[in-house]
């Protein structure tokens, strides 16, 4: 059997990469790993540290593309990789432009589509933007639909999708935060000088350290001024736990995060 996995950012890159390294190893499946580079530096940094390397690199991204720009430079080229390798099924993952034209164009040729991260709604057509229009129409587009929760499972029903089709396996990106979680206990990284500096800024293993992510356009702003102002109040008020936050590059995300919390001790 060949499947392709088809993602474009850091999100997908780190929720795909245990289910990629599963197929190879546990299934041993021809695994064909294609990627649009949505987020082109950090994909590449994430990619890395599991030691994966694209089969095949699209390389769509271009200053100052709209998502209709994306959109259709995706298909395009999504139309040309799949009619030449011809995959049995395809993997996308979450709400990403790369997710839908990837289901779109292999629902054009016919084939099998996997959607990981399945059945996540707001029920805002424009929060978040454009990820729920994404997900709800790559949900119809879909033959299995792996959901993360009971909650997800459900909204899939609701939608009409089959529960034979549905399939409830839990969040992955818990598998990655494990994987590399022993990779950092281990010493794994001496590659990767950013990673390797975990060791001297953070007491990994003795101390108690909570993970924070957070990058969405529709908190840029006001929404973002509050979580930053909330992460502080609970920094302050618990002085002994360690806080990590991975901060988007995006300029909307990296000042607010400077401005509030830079300078907190553990908040590093």
């Amino acid at each position: 059997m060949k499947i392709s996995v088809i993602f474009g950012t850091r999100p997908e890159a780190i929720k795909l990469a245990p289910v990629i390294m599963a197929l190879i190893k546990k299934f041993r499946v021809e695994v064909d790993v294609c990627v649009t580079a949505q987020h082109r530096k950090m994909l590449d940094e994430t990619l890395a540290v599991f030691g994966i390397t694209p089969d095949t690199d699209l390389d769509l991204m271009r200053p100052g593309q709209t998502l209709a720009q994306l959109t259709i430079r995706a298909v395009l080229a999504l139309d040309g990789y799949l009619g030449k390798y011809k995959p049995d099924a395809i993997l996308v993952q979450g709400d990403t432009t790369t997710v839908l034209c990837g289901a779109l164009t292999a629902f054009y040729h016919k084939i099998k589509i996997g959607h990981v991260e399945a059945g996540l709604r707001t029920y805002q057509k424009y929060a978040p933007f454009p990820e729920e229009a994404n997900r709800v129409l790559t949900s119809h587009l879909a033959d299995w639909h792996f959901a993360p929760t009971e909650t997800a499972r459900q909204s899939l029903l609701k939608e009409g999708i089959a529960d034979s089709k549905i399939f409830v396996t839990g969040n992955t990106v818990i598998d990655a935060l494990y994987m590399v979680r022993e990779k950092a206990k281990t010493k794994e990284f001496d590659e990767f000088p950013e990673l390797k500096s975990l060791h001297s800024t953070f007491d990994i293993g003795h101390s108690t350290m909570v993970l924070i992510t957070g990058h969405r356009r529709e908190s840029f702003g006001g929404g973002f001024e509050q979580i930053c102002g909330g992460i502080k109040k609970i920094a302050q008020k618990f002085p002994e736990i360690q806080v990590v936050y991975p901060v988007h590059l995006n300029p909307n995300v990296q000042q607010p995060v400077k401005k509030i919390l830079g300078g907190l001790k553990n908040v590093p």
